[in-house]
């Protein structure tokens, strides 16, 4: 009698400008049962995905790409290998995760990584600009007030997939004019304004921010920081992917 227990884990890779799901792992152990006595083997497989990659759902309709890429990073979709056991897996079949299994997966999952250069607890010093629209932004009209810093740039995936995130949290502290939203982009004004046409990001968005990210230490994107009403960072990460802001309004709530 042979029993073969599976586990499906999918990786995404986070970098300054990418954050695509690049490999499945497919981990578990064959236990065989013979004359001899029962033996356990582990095995551990890794199969490369990339846009050749075939991922189709349980109906058999296959997905680009781009469209599978997508459902996999909200977090609530992965892919279930159909030759498990084969070398070279080179067909998926992109399932729907379970309640429990986004819990499991969140439970496991470290907290957004830091920055390494801005330290929680410390103050941070803010900077005059103007946004692209001509708001003025001075640390004497922010004190006493939660300001929310977006490290960005337009070439950049994950962060152009975190705005839709970021909008929504924008929208729920509309009313509070305590909550200012600041987005420094390392692109030129008149690229953002074009990009904005059909992607709106509603934080105040300052151009030509390279030298503001050295100031700063930025070396990864995008980058979150909070800063509290005592102008101390109160907390900050680096990336994006699934559940990543999951407590960004509760560390908003929590900066006094």
């Amino acid at each position: 009698m042979k029993k073969i227990i599976l586990a499906l884990i999918a990786f995404c890779s986070f970098a300054a400008n990418a954050q695509v799901l690049t490999s499945e792992t497919v981990t578990g152990t064959s236990t065989r049962t013979t004359t001899a006595g029962t033996s356990t083997t582990v095995f551990k497989r890794t199969t490369k995905i990339d846009s050749n990659t075939v991922v189709k759902d349980s109906a058999g309709t296959r997905y680009a790409y781009n469209d599978w890429q997508k459902l996999i990073r909200t977090g609530q979709y992965a892919l279930r290998s159909n030759s498990p056991l084969a070398d070279s897996v080179k067909e998926f079949t992109l399932v729907r995760r379970t309640p429990l299994d986004i819990t499991r997966s969140k439970m496991m999952m470290p907290p957004p990584d830091e920055t390494g250069v801005i330290k929680t607890g410390e103050p941070f010093e803010l900077f005059k600009a103007k946004d692209i629209d001509g708001y003025k932004i001075d640390p004497k009209s922010l004190a006493g007030k939660i300001v929310i810093l977006n490290f960005w740039f337009i070439n950049c995936p994950p962060c152009r997939q975190e705005i839709p995130e970021l909008n929504k949290i924008v929208a729920a502290y509309a009313n509070n004019p305590d909550v200012v939203f600041i987005a420094i982009a390392t692109d030129e004004k008149y690229k953002l304004k074009e990009f904005l046409k059909d992607t709106p990001f509603a934080y105040h968005i300052v151009s030509d921010g390279r030298e503001l990210a050295t100031k700063y230490g930025i070396t990864g994107y995008p980058t979150n920081v909070i800063i509290g009403k005592d102008g101390k960072v109160k907390s900050h990460s680096m990336g994006y992917g699934p559940y990543t802001l999951d407590g960004f309004a509760k560390a908003i709530d929590n900066a006094k």
